[in-house]
């Protein structure tokens, strides 16, 4: 048999590592070209990568929830023929391994073989060659992966390496608890936390044991005893300060790998921070008149296909607004010492999502009309939210809107996201007291529908009153959303 390793690739966002989320196919499953295997979740984006060859899933080297380098080998796909891998064939490597059985299933040989002795594999004539697919060309990197540990008795499989999250191994590191003593539970052999607290009941050194409260308690010890105990003790002043005692069992925290999109959230916000010269002015405006005018859009037949709700007003008011302030469209460009006035509005909706805060963003946003405007980014939006974004619809983003009042916050100072120079926030809109103008012209408290506005800009390129207007102009149309017709 001829067997391939596949190995990670890199799916056109530079990245440098991904975690594997989700495998579609086991061992021994039959696979087609371009079939897609499993799905990795990158630092922007979840991405779902297809095999290049047909044939049988020999085995999958890394488990779901662990994060791996590009050029790792992830999988190895047997492609048929009699020709023999480089490195002697699985089986081989399988013969020398204590307790791999003889006539073994393919998936076993091929796990022990890459777990205990991998090697370079090398390509002769005879092998089938790995196709390129769109987006996921062959890596030049590494193809060796490193040797996993072996168990010890009672760990599962002889040879095999420990399958376990990222959380778990923390998990069992805080309990004091060797992750490879430990017997999975699963039929897949991951170990769980469960697994890791039954280990630690059991098999956790005397040291790292937790007492816990129980009727049957022996009596404290007598002062005396304890003033006895305590004289007889050298005196020692400890170099270091001592380690905490563990917390009991159950109420220990909880340590979340960082990684993905909190990750590169993380990454981004203080690249910002500590970059951009940050500047938020804030606005109240009477939402009045917008709010009516939603409600007669809602009514309107041509958009009875989205939901039209006062960000999609706020988003056609602010691009309004930057056809009168182009600076708040601009990129100040570091690297070559200038000031890019880019031609388009990539407009970036921020979403809440399972996964952290996605920013998809609509393309030439400027284009389209309200309707049109309003069905881009309820698709985009739903995209991020609930499907797999693809790094186009996430990258690329020049202005970003944040609808912080479904949240019931009136305002904010938001960051703004690296590559752009602009951010507002709208909060919920209120009712509340607002003074009016009568039709005498006399002053009176009447209750409107009220909301605040939090724009942030990078100082660097968008002076104070560039920023100001590009306020204001928003709130005017929000106040009156007839302006819209006057200045769009």
């Amino acid at each position: 048999m001829a067997i391939q390793e596949f190995t990670l690739p890199d799916p056109g966002e530079g990245l440098v590592e991904a975690e594997i989320v989700t495998w579609h196919v086991a061992a021994g499953d039959t696979v087609d070209v371009n079939q897609v295997v499993l799905e990795i979740e990158t630092a922007k984006s979840l991405v779902e990568l297809p095999i290049p060859w047909a044939g049988t899933v020999a085995s999958i080297l890394v488990p779901e929830g662990e994060t791996v380098e590009v050029g790792t080998p992830i999988v190895t796909i047997d492609v048929g023929g009699d020709t023999a891998p480089a490195d002697g064939g699985a089986a081989g490597a399988a013969d020398d391994v204590p307790g791999a059985a003889d006539g073994g299933e393919v998936a076993a040989e091929m796990q022990t073989a890459a777990d205990v002795a991998p090697a370079e594999t090398g390509e002769s004539d005879d092998e089938p060659q790995q196709k390129t697919l769109v987006g996921y060309g062959p890596t030049p990197s590494s193809s060796t992966r490193r040797a996993r540990r072996g168990r010890g008795a009672g760990g599962g499989a002889s040879g095999g390496g420990t399958l376990a999250a990222p959380a778990t191994r923390g998990f069992a590191k805080q309990q004091g608890v060797d992750i490879d003593t430990v017997e999975p539970s699963r039929e897949d052999g991951v170990v769980t936390r469960d697994d890791v607290k039954k280990a630690g009941g059991s098999n956790a050194p005397a040291a790292m044991s937790t007492p816990t409260v129980a009727s049957s308690a022996p009596p404290a010890p007598s002062a005396d005893t304890v003033a006895k105990a305590a004289a007889s003790a050298p005196s020692v002043r400890p170099d270091k300060p001592t380690a905490a005692a563990p917390a009991p069992a159950g109420l220990s925290d909880e340590r979340i790998p960082i990684k993905g999109v909190r990750k590169v959230t993380a990454q981004a916000m203080v690249s910002s921070a500590f970059t951009a010269p940050h500047v938020t002015e804030f606005l109240t405006v009477d939402m009045t008149r917008t709010m009516e005018f939603v409600r007669e859009l809602q009514g309107m037949r041509e958009l009875k296909d989205i939901k039209v709700t006062p960000l999609l007003v706020v988003a056609k008011a602010c691009l309004i607004a930057m056809q009168r302030e182009p600076m708040m469209n601009a990129l100040w460009d570091d690297a070559n010492g200038e000031i890019v006035m880019r031609s388009e509005v990539n407009l970036g909706i921020a979403a809440a999502t399972d996964r952290g805060l996605l920013v998809p963003n609509v393309k030439d946003a400027g284009r389209f009309g309200l309707g049109d405007l309003g069905r881009e980014i309820a698709k985009l939006v739903e995209i991020a939210r609930h499907g797999k974004p693809s790094p186009a619809i996430l990258n690329g983003g020049t202005f970003t809107i944040s609808n912080i009042g479904v949240f019931g916050v009136d305002s904010g100072t938001p960051i703004i996201k690296p590559g752009e120079s602009g951010i507002l926030a709208i909060g919920t809109v209120r009712p509340m007291p607002w003074v009016v103008e009568n039709e005498r012209g006399e002053q009176e408290m009447v209750i409107r529908q009220i909301a605040q506005l939090s724009l942030s800009f990078d100082h660097r390129i968008i002076d104070g009153d560039v920023g100001s207007r590009y306020l204001s102009t928003v709130g005017q149309i929000l106040e009156n959303p007839a302006k819209a017709m006057l200045w769009g």
